[in-house]
């Protein structure tokens, strides 16, 4: 047997503040898109926001149901508007954030591993990486680049014998 050890690297700054102006305005879109979260069963939004090749920014929300697991996740539906309406447009960066009245978040949330899975389809149709913001409005950005970094395995269908 040999043990084996995956280590990811990740910037953290302290404030959004501290981020490159583009980095900044995208959490802040992200910020934005909190406002049309329907989250009434959680009451925990998340925004994300999508930086495209072109410079155009897609907002997206989570969207909840009383049949669960039947609502989806900000990041799915920022991925799945960008797949049926830009997907000749690449996503260069995706920042995250989410807010709650029901406790202190004081650092970033995690995207869960349905939407990492997603985000990785992303970068496979496009063929490039995926920068991802993980912003907490009190506390620190998280920069990763690349979705491989949050799911060193990765699934994928060249993994599939045919």
């Amino acid at each position: 047997m040999t043990d084996k050890q995956i280590n990811i690297t990740f910037k953290e700054y302290t404030s959004v503040d501290e981020l490159p102006e583009a980095d900044k305005a995208l959490c802040l879109e992200a910020v934005k898109a909190l406002d049309t979260s329907h989250s009434p069963y959680s009451h925990f939004k998340v925004g994300a926001a999508l930086q495209l090749k072109s410079g155009k920014v897609l907002r997206a929300s989570n969207q909840e149901n009383v049949a669960y697991p039947s609502g989806l996740c900000a990041e799915r539906v920022a991925l799945f508007n960008w797949g049926a309406n830009h997907a000749d447009d690449a996503v260069i960066t995706m920042a995250v954030t989410a807010q709650t009245n029901d406790f202190d978040l004081l650092k970033p949330i995690t995207s869960c591993g349905a939407c990492l899975q997603v985000m990785a389809e992303c970068e496979k149709k496009q063929n490039s990486p995926l920068r991802v913001l993980l912003y907490c409005i009190s506390g620190p950005v998280w920069v990763v680049e690349g979705v491989q970094s949050f799911l060193p395995f990765l699934f994928f269908e060249d993994r599939l014998t045919h």
